[in-house]
């Protein structure tokens, strides 16, 4: 359950980053709220995923990277240019993600 809820903060991390763009400095009252729910709802849904027992460093670590990637993806859907070191750098982050959560499988119990 831990995943699902991890899965559905990214998502909404997703809609409010992007919102962002829209909000036009948080002057444009509709994009300015769907930011503030996206973000609000990011942080109580990886809460969620905590309170189920996954690691803060393994949760955040996937949430953070994750989002950065779908980020900059989406950026290119919409427009945004990707140089190469920028994608070595999206590259590097999924590298640090597969990382985290191989090292979370293979480590000892706590306690």
């Amino acid at each position: 359950m831990a995943y699902v809820f991890l899965t559905g903060a990214i998502i909404a991390e997703l809609i409010g980053a992007i919102s962002t763009r829209y909000s036009d400095g948080f002057t444009r009252p509709v994009p300015t709220t769907i930011t503030a729910v996206g973000v609000l709802a990011a942080y109580f849904l990886l809460s969620r995923a905590l309170r189920e027992g996954m690691g803060i460093g393994v949760a955040y670590g996937i949430w953070a990277a994750t989002g950065v990637t779908l980020v900059a993806i989406i950026g290119i859907a919409l427009g945004d240019r990707l140089t190469w070191i920028q994608a070595g750098g999206v590259a590097l982050v999924i590298g640090g993600v597969l990382a985290l959560e191989l090292g979370a499988a293979h480590a000892p119990a706590a306690g």
